[in-house]
């Protein structure tokens, strides 16, 4: 067995030593651990407040990132309807021009009301909503129509008999569905 004054797991000294040596190799092995300890607690302090640093860096980043994000979302409602209000400008304008008219005749009335509509719906299309009409015969689409009746009618079954209230699309999304009868079954 070895005796504990003279051997541990981090200092070893010859067995013939005596105690002043033994005293003097321990106290020296000491120094040595005791300054390498320190060292290495001087680099981990280092290492934690570059991490600390880096932390805060990233941490005031996302945060600025997430304020922007928010103000541009913000804009983007505010002001995301400019383009739009800007395309039915126009057809305010040719309103206000159709009602100025007091003499105008029923014929002029209703070339005008063509044109204005014409112009409501290119600015729908620039702005990417379309007009769903199906054609009388067509399949019954229940993502883009929506029936209000089913009639007995001679053509196939579930297809479209007439078309009651046009409906809309914005951007390949259902903004309101066309209103339709269809076709029941025989």
């Amino acid at each position: 067995m070895t005796d504990p004054q003279t051997t541990s797991p981090l200092f070893t000294a010859p067995a013939d030593a005596s105690p002043e040596e033994l005293e003097a190799a321990m106290a020296g092995h000491m120094a040595d651990e005791m300054q390498r300890l320190q060292t290495e607690l001087a680099e981990l302090k280092a290492k934690n407040a570059d991490l600390a640093d880096q932390f805060l860096r990233a941490k005031a980043d996302t945060e600025n990132m997430r304020r922007r994000s928010e103000e541009e979302v913000a804009k983007a409602r505010k002001f995301g309807i400019e383009s739009f209000a800007e395309s039915l400008l126009p057809v305010c304008d040719s309103l206000d021009a159709a009602l100025a008219l007091q003499n105008a005749t029923a014929e002029q009335l209703h070339e005008g009301s063509a044109a204005t509509l014409r112009q409501l719906l290119q600015a729908l299309e620039r702005n990417k909503v379309v007009v769903i009409n199906p054609a009388v015969g067509e399949k019954f689409d229940p993502h883009q129509h929506q029936a209000i009746s089913v009639v007995p009618a001679e053509q196939e079954a579930n297809t479209i008999v007439t078309v009651l209230q046009k409906g809309y699309l914005i951007f390949d999304r259902v903004l309101r569905p066309a209103l339709v009868t269809v076709a029941a079954a025989k």
